[in-house]
C-alpha cells in the first residue's frame, strides 16, 4: 500500500506541484490537500493519512499552530515545507521542537531550474517520516534539579579540557532540547553540536537554544574557542574540527556521505586534542553518520552514549553504534543530560 499524503498549502500552484511530486512516485499516494490549518485539521477527520506536508506560512491558520493541534489531537508525522527567510528558518526550528518530522527548503530563485532536487527531497523525507516515531510534544524544557557543579575558579582561562560531542540528525533539534534541560549552566565542559541542517538553519537553531536556556549557545565560527559552560553549533555545509590550541576550524571539504557537516568528520578530529577527555553522544537519526567517530572515541579511552530505540525519532543512526559495540550507555533520551553531567564531574 502507498504512503498516503496530505499536501497543505496556501498556494494553489505549491499544491498542484507538490501534488504532482508525490504522485509520481509509485510508492507515494496524495489523498487529499487543504489550503489552510483549519482545512487540513478538518480533512484530518475523514481521511486516512500517514504523513502530512505542512507550509510554515498560511492564513487562517498558520503552520506552527496547525503542527500543535495535530501532535496534541492525532500525532502524526509531518514534513515541513520552509522558505529560506530568517523568519522562515526560526519559524521552522521552533516546529522541528513542536515535533515535525523534517522540513524541505523552498527554493530561492525559479522553482522550474531547482524542481528536481526540490523533487527528490520531499519523495524521500516523506518516506523518511513514514518510518518515524511520532510522540506528542511534552511541556517546554525545564532545568532540572541536577546538582550545580562548582564554578570554575577564577583563575582559570575558561578553555575547555573536556568535551561533550553530540552528533544528531532527523528529529534532533527536539532531542537535543531535551538533552540540554538536565544540563547545568556551569558544566566544567564545551559542548560541540553537529545537527545535520542546511547552512539558512543552523543559526536559527543556535539562538533558539540561546534563549531558552541558561548557558550560551551560538553557531560556531572559524576562531571560536571551545570553552567551558558553553555551546557551539556546527554551522550548515561546513566541515567543524577542533584544533590543538582548541579553536574552531571549518572547511568546505568533500561531503562526507552526503553530508556537510558530517558528524565522523569532526569526531575524529577530538581525541588528538582532548584524549581521553570526551563524552560522544549520538542522538536519533537516519545512516551512519558518528560510528566511525565514535569509535574512535572509545578507542582513545573516551566515553559514549548512544540513544535509545524506544525514544528516537529515527533509531538508525544510534543502532550503527549500538550493533558495533561502541556505546559504553544505550538510554532513553530524558537520561542522557544527566548522565553527561555526571560523566564529565568524573573526568579529570
Amino acid at each position: 500500500m502507498p504512503i498516503r499524503v496530505l499536501v497543505v498549502d496556501d498556494s494553489a500552484f505549491m499544491r498542484k506541484l507538490i501534488t504532482e511530486i508525490i504522485n509520481a512516485a509509485p510508492d507515494l499516494e496524495v489523498v487529499g490537500y487543504a489550503r489552510n490549518g483549519e482545512d487540513a485539521l478538518a480533512k484530518l477527520t475523514r481521511l486516512e493519512v500517514d504523513v502530512v506536508t505542512l507550509d510554515v506560512e498560511m492564513p487562517v491558520m498558520d503552520g506552527l499552530e496547525t503542527l500543535k493541534r495535530i501532535m496534541s489531537e492525532r500525532p502524526l508525522p509531518v514534513v515541513m515545507l520552509s522558505s529560506r527567510t530568517r523568519s522562515g528558518s526560526e519559524t521552522t526550528i521552533q516546529a522541528l521542537a513542536l515535533g515535525a518530522v523534517d522540513f524541505v527548503p523552498k527554493p530561492t530563485g525559479s522553482i522550474s531550474q531547482e524542481l528536481d532536487s526540490i523533487a527528490n527531497q520531499i519523495t524521500e523525507k516523506i518516506r523518511l517520516a513514514a518510518t518515524a516515531k511520532v510522540t506528542p510534544k511534552k511541556k517546554p524544557p525545564v532545568i532540572s534539579e541536577a546538582p550545580v557543579l562548582p564554578v570554575l575558579p577564577a583563575t582559570s582561562t575558561g578553555v575547555a579540557k573536556k568535551l561533550v560531542i553530540i552528533g544528531s540528525s532527523t528529529g534532533g533539534p527536539k532531542a537535543v532540547e531535551e538533552v540540554f534541560a538536565s544540563i547545568p549552566a556551569n558544566l566544567p565542559a564545551g559542548i560541540v553540536v553537529v545537527q545535520h541542517m542546511p547552512k539558512d538553519f543552523t543559526r536559527s537553531f543556535a539562538e533558539r537554544l540561546n534563549s531558552i536556556f541558561p548557558f550560551p549557545v551560538k553557531e560556531a565560527s572559524a576562531g571560536d574557542l571551545v570553552e567551558d559552560g558553553r555551546v557551539l553549533i556546527a554551522p550548515g555545509d561546513y566541515h567543524l574540527t577542533i584544533t590543538p590550541d582548541r579553536r574552531i576550524a571549518l572547511d568546505q571539504g568533500e561531503r562526507v556521505m552526503f553530508l556537510r557537516p558530517a558528524i565522523d568528520v569532526t569526531m575524529e578530529s577530538l581525541p588528538q586534542v582532548y584524549g581521553k577527555n570526551i563524552i560522544g553522544v549520538i542522538l536519533t537519526g537516519m545512516g551512519r553518520d558518528g560510528a566511525k567517530g565514535m569509535a574512535r572515541i572509545k578507542q582513545a579511552g573516551g566515553t559514549t552514549i548512544a540513544q535509545d530505540k524506544n525514544t528516537s525519532t529515527i533509531y538508525s543512526m544510534p543502532r550503527a553504534v549500538a550493533e558495533e559495540g561502541n556505546a559504553d550507555y544505550i538510554l532513553p533520551l530524558e537520561k542522557i543530560g544527566g548522565v553527561i553531567t555526571e560523566l564529565v564531574s568524573k573526568l579529570g
